[in-house]
């Protein structure tokens, strides 16, 4: 997976008049802890499904642990970040999209009253679904039958995703739609996510650069005990672990893409000393420097 350089993406979709992707995320040997989802967020949605293994995905600041065959909603403009949580083999299916995916039916009156308030994000549904919707494993199937369709890419596949999709959507709809109709209108987009973004930005483009936590702390207007218990939560890492995470894998890429040696990467990654860096790089990937290069 490429690291992104800034927090919003722009996923790569098939065309622009189908603006689906699927992404699959296969390791074979990963390690607990490791980062299997960099922090980012974009203007789709996505669904993440585990498949095998076990994760744990921060989204808009709060935790979600997901076994294989569990299923996470991402609402569009979501802030998200996955740490593996055991050693071994994991994979998930990330089904990412965007809302104009239903510009077809925007004249359909149903349509316009059941999916459009999700589409336009004027409602989100729950990041867990399972949990609010007993029925929800019979819905979930729809998700199996989307993956098979882009994999076998048969004739109008991508009419049959559409179209799953929307039904998703639509049984979604069916059971939270009346009960947020009632409730008052949630804020679509956290307070925190927002706030922290350009510091994160930053730290993504500069990881190199010097920072303290008191320095970061007032980026973002907070005394350094509530940033950091914020930063812990919206993340998942410590600031300093999250600024070492961004070194350690930026420094990988390095590894495998230049020629530089293992002094000038630690040099351009802001680990002035050479042993430090070394230190750093293995408690991260669990190997040296040299043993990446060696692979």
């Amino acid at each position: 997976m490429t690291y992104p350089k800034e927090l919003k993406e722009y996923p790569q979709l098939e065309q622009k008049t189908y603006p689906f992707r699927l992404f699959i995320n296969d390791r074979q040997e990963a390690k607990a802890g490791e980062n299997i989802l960099f922090i980012h967020w974009h203007e789709h949605f996505e669904i993440i499904v585990m498949q095998r293994g076990s994760a744990i995905f921060h989204v808009d600041s709060h935790p979600y642990e997901v076994e294989a065959g569990e299923v996470l909603f991402v609402p569009s403009g979501g802030l998200h970040v996955g740490y593996c949580l055991k050693d071994g083999p994991l994979r998930y299916t990330s089904i990412v999209f965007h809302g104009s995916l239903f510009e077809d039916w925007k004249q359909d009156p149903q349509h316009e009253q059941f999916v459009e308030p999700y589409v336009s994000n004027r409602y989100q549904f729950p990041v867990r679904p399972a949990e609010h919707m007993p029925s929800f494993a019979a819905q979930s199937a729809l998700l199996q039958s989307i993956i098979e369709e882009d994999q076998v890419k048969g004739p109008a596949y991508q009419l049959a995703i559409k179209n799953y999709l929307h039904l998703l959507f639509t049984l979604l709809s069916r059971n939270f739609l009346p009960q947020q109709l009632v409730g008052s209108p949630k804020e679509h987009h956290s307070f925190n996510r927002e706030r922290f973004k350009p510091l994160l930005t930053h730290v993504e483009e500069h990881f190199a650069d010097k920072i303290t936590i008191e320095q970061a702390a007032k980026t973002v207007n907070l005394n350094p005990y509530h940033f950091c218990k914020t930063f812990k939560k919206l993340t998942g890492r410590t600031f300093i672990d999250y600024v070492n995470l961004c070194r350690v894998n930026e420094a990988e890429r390095l590894l495998l893409e230049s020629n530089l040696s293992i002094t000038e990467i630690a040099g351009r990654v802001g680990c002035d000393n050479p042993n430090y860096f070394t230190k750093l790089f293995k408690q991260y990937k669990g190997m040296t420097p040299s043993g990446v290069r060696k692979v």
